[in-house]
C-alpha cells in the first residue's frame, strides 16, 4: 500500500490547507470531494488490526476512486467488505472503491471499511491519529482519524459537537458479538 514519509506528509498537509478549506472542523474538502468525519475504533491490548470509517461525497460531475490509504499507527491499509449471510459473518479484502459523480461512498463497521494492519501501538479512545487517503483524481489527501470507543457503531459527535444522527448501517450490531 502507499506510505508517506514524515517530510512528505508535512508537505501534503501544507498543500492541502492552501488548496482547500474544510467543510467543518473535522471534514476535509479536496476538489469535488468532501471527506466526512474519519474515525476509527479503539483497540484492545495486543490488537494487530483496527477499522477505519468515513463518508466521501463527490459533488462533481466526474467519478473518482479511492485506491489506498495509510494510518500513522499501522504498517498497511486495505479495503475490506463485511457481510452476514445466514447468521455467519464473513470479511474479505476488496479492491479500489468508486465514488460516482454526485454520489457518496460510506465506510462503516458493518459493510465496507478500511482495515489498518500491523498496528504499531493500540488506538486509544479520544486521540486523533494522522493518515492519508489516496484517490485516482484527487491524489493523496491527509486526514485525521478520531478514535471512538471499542464498541462504537458510529462517530459519537458531529464536528459541531452535537450527537451524531448518522447511524446508517453502522447502527447494526454483528450477530454473536456484544460490543457495547
Amino acid at each position: 500500500m502507499h506510505k508517506v514519509h514524515a517530510a512528505g506528509f508535512a508537505v501534503l498537509a501544507s498543500l492541502s490547507l492552501l488548496s482547500s478549506a474544510p467543510a467543518s472542523a473535522h471534514d476535509v474538502k479536496v476538489g469535488d470531494l468532501v471527506i466526512e468525519h474519519p474515525w476509527a475504533r479503539a483497540t484492545p491490548g495486543g490488537a494487530q488490526v483496527a477499522g477505519g470509517y468515513l463518508t466521501i461525497i463527490n459533488t462533481g460531475t466526474v467519478a473518482d476512486r479511492l485506491t489506498g490509504g495509510s494510518l500513522e499507527a499501522a504498517t498497511t491499509a486495505e479495503f475490506h467488505q463485511m457481510s452476514t449471510t445466514d447468521g455467519i459473518m464473513t470479511m474479505r479484502p476488496t479492491g479500489p472503491l468508486d465514488i460516482p459523480p454526485g454520489g457518496r461512498l460510506t465506510l462503516d463497521p458493518s459493510s465496507k471499511h478500511i482495515m489498518f494492519l500491523g498496528l504499531k501501538r493500540g488506538l486509544k479512545k479520544g486521540e486523533t491519529i494522522g493518515g492519508t487517503l489516496v484517490f485516482d483524481h484527487a491524489g493523496t489527501v491527509p486526514v485525521s482519524f478520531e478514535v471512538e470507543g471499542i464498541g462504537a457503531k458510529g462517530p459519537s459527535q458531529t464536528p459541531s459537537g452535537q450527537p451524531s444522527t448518522k447511524a446508517g448501517h453502522a447502527g447494526q450490531s454483528m450477530p454473536g458479538m456484544d460490543m457495547d
